[in-house]
């Protein structure tokens, strides 16, 4: 059966410039979802901006990076991101949840919001420039993708299952070859085994795989991982970014 079309959301309305991570508003709606969809959304609360700045410091102090974001929430890497970038490049968030999504829309209206799952970024972001040149090859390739920095808030559970387990080389698949990647993981589950097939995943993807120290400051405390040099993107050519899409769908 063919695939519909990503369906992205825009903006209702502008919040407030006071609209920060973790605001009030953000934690209800965050202990919302996470009520009725736990293994979505995996924790009460938003990440806290020790971690958001942890998460956005691989994005260039300079240039025109393109940056996606999976994931996103309420936004709590979201702005941190949009700060890091002041005006640069282009911002895109893919989140799974229509909620979540249109929440992110109205917060931030300059971010490209896309509705859909990680297991299907290549096709996603497809109508944003990453346009398919050849179909899937065997081996081991380098990415090549337009996307120069991903930067992922996915719980591990989105990471198990056929569709989970080839996530990371769908990930790889996007970038460029100098991109680059950073997940974050809670510090308690770092020897689950759910967090092991996630690091094992990202080391089959990617030619390195940084554990960074624990972020503390944060509920729980979290670690970052960082990787680097995408190496075994199994999947689809793209090319580079085309200007930012204006056609938009309304959120349902």
């Amino acid at each position: 059966m063919p695939r519909t079309a990503p369906e992205t959301v825009a903006p209702e309305r502008a919040v407030a410039p006071s609209a920060a991570p973790g605001r009030p508003g953000d934690r209800t709606l965050f202990l919302r979802e996470f009520l009725r969809h736990p293994h979505r959304t995996a924790s009460v609360v938003p990440s806290s901006t020790a971690l958001a700045e942890r998460m956005a410091v691989t994005i260039p102090e300079r240039g025109e990076p393109v940056v996606v974001e999976l994931g996103p929430g309420t936004g709590a890497f979201t702005g941190v991101i949009r700060e890091r970038l002041a005006g640069r490049g282009r911002q895109l968030a893919v989140e799974s949840n229509p909620d979540l999504a249109a929440h992110l829309a109205r917060r931030f209206p300059d971010v490209e919001v896309i509705v859909g799952g990680a297991a299907h970024l290549a096709e996603l972001l497809a109508p944003y420039g990453a346009r398919p040149d050849s179909g899937p090859e065997e081996g081991e390739r380098r990415g090549t993708g337009g996307v120069d920095v991903l930067i992922s808030g996915l719980p591990w559970s989105a990471y198990t299952g056929p569709a989970g387990g080839a996530l990371p080389r769908v990930m790889a698949s996007v970038l460029a070859p100098d991109g680059s990647c950073t997940q974050f993981g809670y510090a308690w589950s770092r020897w689950t085994p759910p967090a092991r097939h996630r690091l094992a995943g990202l080391r089959a993807a990617f030619g390195e795989v940084v554990v960074g120290r624990t972020v503390w400051r944060n509920l729980p405390p979290a670690l970052v991982l960082h990787a680097r040099r995408p190496t075994r993107a199994a999947g689809v050519q793209h090319s580079r970014f085309t200007p930012r899409a204006g056609a938009t769908v309304r959120p349902r």
